[in-house]
């Protein structure tokens, strides 16, 4: 009788994102849970010694819990496909495509699921068309409270909720602060909730959905990381039927952008139970206050057996191309 050599697994975390913290937490939690279930783990920073390492050690799994652009815009999910090598996480094509959120919601629209009325705005048109003209031309058509975001990143990173008129301003200048593209958003009113998406064993499913309820009101980056700061509902608070067309709405958004492997999809519940669109991570937070994981542990799973199942589907995925 022959016994299978543990499979190895090289965990990225770190990188120079404004999300680094967040993703060496990641990156910690996710070695110890293949670790766990008897992967052999490489911890390393994504730097200029990677990927001559990686090629010379190839390993059978590459897990990227990079968080921000260093991780989430396809470039490294590019690499690592070129030089042939499995990893956890969507194709490129499609995590280019999810990590620009005007584009995320415009292919998850077209699938037919709803998302709040928006508009996205490069730094140069203020420059061009001049910034009080164009903050009228906004607020003559959406009223407050909406939602000013960059049109890339995560982590609630420049993310403002404006309440006022007056307020939007200085909410354009934060989101200008991480990337020269904004998305100004109609906030919609009702229960926040996120649903993550494995694909595991040829099966695609939605976990339990978390509902979200910061202290503070605000979902920011301190309610996101900070312990207590934030109450978690897994499952959400919904009825059978709204809890399915949630379920159903995250399985569509990752289907349209063409995901794999893992995502979180977020999304707002509005009193007549519909679902709205908000955004889709495709390498979502795993530190011990992020969302999957607990979803994972609320759907009785440990999370060790769940990472090691997604680092062998990236292998069988790798094999079949």
């Amino acid at each position: 009788m022959t016994t299978r050599a543990p499979l190895t697994v090289v965990v990225l975390s770190g990188g120079i994102s404004h999300e680094r913290d967040v993703s060496l937490r990641s990156g910690r939690r996710v070695a110890d849970g293949l670790q766990s279930s008897g992967a052999r783990v490489i911890l390393r920073e994504p730097d200029s010694t990677l990927l001559p390492y990686l090629r010379e050690n190839p390993p059978d799994v590459v897990w990227p819990a990079l968080h921000g652009a260093s991780g989430e815009d396809g470039a490294l999910f590019a690499l690592l496909e070129l030089a042939g090598i499995p990893y956890v996480g969507s194709p490129s094509g499609a995590a280019r495509l999810a990590w620009n959120k005007p584009t995320a919601k415009t292919l998850v629209a077209r699938a037919g699921v709803a998302t709040p009325a928006s508009v996205t705005l490069p730094k140069d048109t203020f420059r061009e068309l001049g910034a009080s003209s164009v903050l009228q031309s906004i607020l003559s058509v959406m009223t407050a409270p909406v939602v000013v975001k960059p049109a890339q990143g995560g982590s609630a990173q420049g993310v403002s909720l404006v309440n006022s008129d007056d307020d939007l301003p200085r909410a354009m200048v934060d989101a200008y602060t991480y990337v020269d593209v904004a998305l100004v958003e109609q906030c919609i009113v009702g229960t926040e909730i996120s649903i993550g998406v494995l694909e595991t064993d040829g099966a695609t499913v939605a976990l339990p959905a978390t509902e979200i309820v910061p202290v503070s009101g605000v979902y920011d980056y301190a309610a996101r990381y900070n312990a207590g700061e934030t109450r978690f509902y897994t499952p959400a608070r919904l009825t059978d039927d709204v809890a399915a067309r949630a379920a159903e709405a995250a399985l569509a958004a990752h289907a349209a952008l063409g995901l794999r492997h893992i995502s979180r999809v977020d999304l707002i519940v509005d009193d007549s139970g519909t679902p709205w669109f908000l955004e889709v991570n495709v390498l979502p937070g795993l530190t011990e206050t992020s969302l999957v994981p607990q979803a994972i542990e609320a759907s009785a799973h440990e999370l060790g057996d769940i990472y090691l199942a997604l680092a062998e589907q990236a292998m069988r995925d790798a094999a079949a191309v």
